[in-house]
């Protein structure tokens, strides 16, 4: 818990250092839908739906450039499939959901070419924030504690409103219990922002 204060206060700290030298500055709060699975023979191959909320700065660098770090809360669902048993030859009675819940933090670039309308794209740090809860009976922390992913999307800038749309994709393997089956994340983000 302690590390979270210390990671939103060093966020927040460098997003108001930034806007003193930015051309401008404007705080959004976001809320949408995550379309997310799990890449990997133990998951289902469909996209589920999840949540995220938050914050995210707005930081003018230039006219058409600027820098949106995010501090977001997000949840990616997924359900084993009938091969997670054949792996790692666990008894389960049926197929598990799975309910993966991250403190998220994109920091992102965004190239505005018209004033309604930019581009976004940069890397996501993710800090699963209930690895202790398992699927597995009698077992160890199936994810990592972390993931990495790149981001990519475009938003509609109307007024205050901030309408959204992004692509994820996990660069690193978050299966924590062996190597056997490589699990990446993916998701789907769609939402809407205000300005203040």
């Amino acid at each position: 818990m302690q590390r979270i204060i210390l990671l939103v206060t060093c966020l927040s700290i460098s997003c108001f250092v930034s806007s003193s030298f930015a051309q401008g500055f404007r705080l959004a709060f976001h809320a949408g839908a995550n379309m997310g699975k799990v890449e990997g023979k133990s998951f289902s191959d469909e996209f589920q739906l999840g949540y995220h909320i938050g914050i995210a700065p707005e930081i003018r660098i230039s006219k058409k450039w600027g820098i949106q770090p995010e501090l977001l809360f997000s949840q990616t669902n997924t359900t084993t499939s009938s091969e997670f048993k054949d792996i790692y030859k666990i008894s389960l009675n049926e197929l598990g959901d799975v309910k993966l819940n991250y403190l998220s933090i994109p920091l992102l670039v965004a190239y505005r070419p018209v004033s309604f309308f930019s581009f976004q794209v940069g890397p996501q740090f993710s800090i699963l924030m209930n690895k202790h809860d398992t699927f597995l009976e009698n077992s160890g922390n199936a994810f990592t504690k972390g993931d990495f992913s790149l981001v990519g999307g475009a938003q509609l800038n109307i007024l205050r409103i901030r309408l959204y749309g992004r692509y994820g994709i996990g660069l690193y393997n978050i299966n924590d219990i062996d190597n056997r089956d490589n699990w990446k994340s993916q998701s789907v983000q769609l939402g809407v922002g205000i300005a203040l």
